[in-house]
């Protein structure tokens, strides 16, 4: 069941158009990855889906109502969460009051206690420095904390922009073994990245983005396979 359809969508920045005639369908349960070049209108795309971008044309539905011209905030409540690309946490803020910001959403406060053990046991790490101040983690205790913020807001769909974005090897890895087991869990979610290649592992579908438009997409394994994305992406 599609839970989330993007249906030719365009939309840009003042008079400039970066995103031409979008489609994008999230299956129910699906981890579904959105890659492509710098400046190829994924995050543009992940803005407009979620509110902070009015769609020029186009329509987006989720849970099979049109929720095109509702504000992000109103998208919260309904259970869809982006987590930015950047972090944008509350540095001056604790570890633990940065994830109870993240609980804002009516739908979520009922849940708060409950995820918060969720995202801790996923993050022990942050768990250990639930007293400290966001501005002093380090960049992938960061990450970890603006992902488990996400969880908080008790989401039906996770988006996520950039999970990989300037961090170590080591830490991309556990990272994306999070996602695993959000996914194994049951949690729908959209992965913008530039790790191509992780991005291909963990995810079920994938969309391939150039030029603000839809190049290629298909069931993960086999857009891995296909020789254009593996030497335009995958370096092979």
């Amino acid at each position: 069941m599609a839970l989330l359809e993007i249906r030719e969508i365009a939309s840009g920045y003042g008079e400039v158009q970066i995103l031409w005639g979008v489609d994008l369908t999230l299956e129910e349960g699906q981890l579904t990855s959105l890659v492509g070049a710098n400046g190829a209108g994924k995050t543009t795309m992940l803005r407009t889906v979620m509110g902070l971008l009015k769609p020029w044309q186009g329509s987006v539905w989720f849970d099979g109502r049109n929720v095109s011209q509702l504000p992000a905030h109103a998208k919260a409540e309904l259970g869809l969460v982006l987590v930015p690309e950047g972090r944008q946490l509350f540095t001056d803020m604790t570890v633990e009051e940065n994830l109870e910001m993240g609980a804002s959403p009516r739908r979520a406060k009922g849940h708060l206690k409950r995820n918060m053990e969720r995202v801790y046991t996923m993050f022990p790490r942050l768990k250990e420095r639930r007293y400290q101040h966001a501005g002093t983690l380090s960049g992938g205790e960061q990450q970890m904390l603006a992902v488990g913020r996400g969880i908080m807001a008790n989401p039906v769909v996770l988006m996520i922009d950039e999970l990989s974005l300037g961090l170590a090897p080591v830490l991309v890895l556990g990272l994306f073994q999070s996602l695993k087991e959000l996914k194994a869990d049951g949690l729908t979610m959209l992965l913008v990245e530039q790790n191509v290649q992780m991005a291909m592992a963990v995810s079920d579908f994938a969309y391939v983005l150039a030029q603000g438009q839809v190049e290629l997409k298909g069931p993960s394994r086999e857009l891995a396979r296909n020789e254009h994305v593996r030497s335009a992406y995958l370096g092979m």
